[in-house]
């Protein structure tokens, strides 16, 4: 049986996700599914809408059949280091092909823009427009232009193609060559707005916090506005430099700004300029208030946890030859300082619900099952 492995947030789960689970079974025929999913906190420096568990039973509900974990340290990370966490784990888990949303469906334009990105001519093309000042994004665009030209450089401005290349990188540097599926993405784009059959997370989003659109206790930064700006205010300078992503002056201009904003918002618009992208400022204070640090992030994920499975899912685990543990009940965690750690995120995840819930559900929540006897078995 093929183990396809998907990459996803499920931010929430929507219509446009389903689509892409229904296209990867049509395209590969009889298969297992594996979704190496973000927990509590994502990849734009937020919490998820809701918690890992009931998205990865709405994953289930919509196709997949095996939901694990991407912990916080490689969830809510950079482009590079949510690939190279988020692709270990389908590794460890016996994925033999990935599948991806994709705006131009092309794997081999993905495939020969990871081969530039990874070419030796790269970096000191990079260096070049680094040295200007430009946003980093756009250095990696008009270095790979460079390499590629225009045509094979423009799916780097594509969120999904962009996330598919550090995808197959990370496959690379893994020593893991599965079979590549990009599938073409559908509806709205990419924090886009709506569309009458295919809206975007983002906009699913905002109609919940609108309260447009029912779910039950939502979850967001926000809420716990004064919470973040307390932990930060906290730190001192050496705290900011311990943090990933914060070189260039960043870990400085964060310690400004921590003590001087009286809100989020008016935090990020403090600390932005052009050189620090948005959703870095987002990610480096979700660590700061998490109270993370760049030490903390492993070379390699330690575990699989397991989230959420079905009975397909069920026999992948069965079959699965890992040196790495598999974690299915709450307890087998304790012990573990990934998990530990993993422990102390949703509990600060729990005070950022609309309606503040109790710590320890870490260790308290099971994992989603669907087999018909609501058991492992």
């Amino acid at each position: 049986m093929k183990k396809v492995g998907i990459v996803a947030e499920y931010n929430p789960f929507h219509r446009g996700h389903a689509w892409h689970l229904l296209q990867t079974r049509q395209a590969l025929g009889e298969c297992a599914v594996i979704a190496v999913m973000s927990g509590n906190f994502v990849q734009r420096g937020d919490c998820a809408i809701t918690d890992k568990w009931a998205r990865a039973g709405a994953a289930l509900e919509g196709g997949a059949d095996l939901v694990l974990e991407l912990p916080t340290v490689w969830a809510c990370a950079s482009a590079e280091a949510f690939a190279q966490g988020a692709v270990a784990i389908l590794r460890a888990a016996g994925a033999d092909t990935l599948s991806f949303g994709s705006e131009s469906g092309d794997g081999a334009l993905l495939s020969g823009a990871a081969d530039a990105l990874d070419s030796p001519e790269f970096q000191p093309a990079l260096r070049r427009y680094l040295d200007q000042g430009l946003p980093f994004a756009r250095c990696r665009h008009l270095a790979a232009r460079d390499l590629l030209g225009e045509r094979g450089a423009a799916c780097l401005a594509n969120p999904n193609d962009n996330l598919g290349i550090e995808y197959l990188r990370a496959a690379r540097r893994l020593e893991f060559t599965p079979a590549v599926l990009a599938v073409p993405r559908v509806g709205a784009g990419h924090d886009g707005g709506n569309h009458p059959d295919y809206p975007s997370a983002s906009h699913l989003r905002a109609l919940i916090y609108e309260g447009k659109l029912p779910m039950d206790n939502p979850a967001s930064l926000r809420y716990n506005e004064r919470g973040v700006l307390s932990r930060l205010r906290e730190l001192g300078r050496p705290d900011f430099d311990a943090l990933p992503d914060c070189g260039e002056g960043l870990a400085n201009r964060l310690y400004r700004c921590a003590r001087q904003a009286t809100g989020l918002e008016e935090l990020y618009t403090l600390a932005k300029t052009k050189r620090y992208a948005h959703a870095r400022i987002r990610r480096a204070v979700v660590w700061a208030c998490l109270g993370l640090r760049a030490a903390d992030r492993p070379e390699r994920p330690p575990y699989l946890r397991v989230l959420a499975a079905n009975g397909r899912g069920i026999r992948v685990l069965r079959e699965l030859k890992s040196d790495l543990p598999v974690i299915t009940k709450p307890a087998a965690g304790h012990g573990i300082p990934l998990l530990e750690l993993e422990g102390r995120c949703t509990d600060f995840f729990s005070l950022c619900r609309k309606r503040p819930m109790p710590c320890g559900a870490e260790w308290s929540t099971s994992p989603v099952v669907r087999t018909g006897e609501g058991e492992w078995k």
